[in-house]
């Protein structure tokens, strides 16, 4: 018998924390580690990333009868290069300065494991409105990772959030937060904690089932 789909509340749900790209699945390292020293670059790199990801996920899923199992990696990456050319045209064209500061991290969208596994896990077998949800809520949760980590970075490093002062003038700037150390003592701690609520929870289920 086979195992049944879920179901697009479920895909969209499941994105956001359940299943959460950075804190559960461990994907998308390079951009979360590279472009999160500040709100404005991590923001700017989730939106391009939603873009290219929901935009896969709906043709992938258009085209999902026409795909041969050889060639299906293949077609994922033509896919998903035509959207992130797309992304990185626009930022050029409308955000030159962030673009410049992104630098090469958008191009490399293209071989971002995240987008890549919802075509083959999800948009390769489901229908639009399913994929469309999956999109989404695997977009949202990518996006409240690298806002998670970006607000730490931000604040405790430069004092400001989104170029905002919100620490007082007397606050320590810690130099090191905005550093690549500083990106990796903060996904470090985050990803404990996470582990640590999400052990707390099963186990809380597990009391009270």
């Amino acid at each position: 018998m086979a195992l049944q789909e879920p179901t697009a509340v479920e895909r969209f749900v499941n994105g956001i924390l359940p299943e959460n790209p950075v804190y559960r699945q461990l994907l998308g390292m390079c951009p979360t580690l590279a472009v999160t020293g500040a709100m404005k670059p991590a923001m700017t790199m989730a939106g391009a990333t939603a873009f290219v990801l929901i935009s896969a996920n709906v043709l992938t899923s258009l085209i999902r009868g026409l795909l041969k199992p050889h060639l299906r990696i293949l077609v994922f990456t033509l896919t998903i290069a035509t959207f992130v050319t797309i992304a990185d045209r626009f930022l050029a064209a409308y955000l030159y300065q962030m673009s410049k500061q992104l630098g090469p991290y958008v191009p490399l969208i293209i071989v971002n494991c995240i987008i890549i596994s919802r075509c083959e896990i999800c948009s390769s077998k489901q229908r639009v409105g399913v994929a469309i949800a999956d999109g989404v809520g695997m977009s949202l949760g990518f996006a409240l990772a690298l806002a998670s980590i970006a607000t730490v970075r931000e604040i405790l490093g430069a004092g400001t959030w989104f170029g905002l002062a919100v620490m007082p003038e007397i606050w320590p700037k810690w130099g090191i937060m905005v550093l690549p150390p500083g990106a990796f003592l903060t996904l470090g701690l985050l990803l404990g904690g996470a582990e640590w609520i999400g052990r707390k929870r099963a186990e809380n289920a597990s009391r009270n089932p």
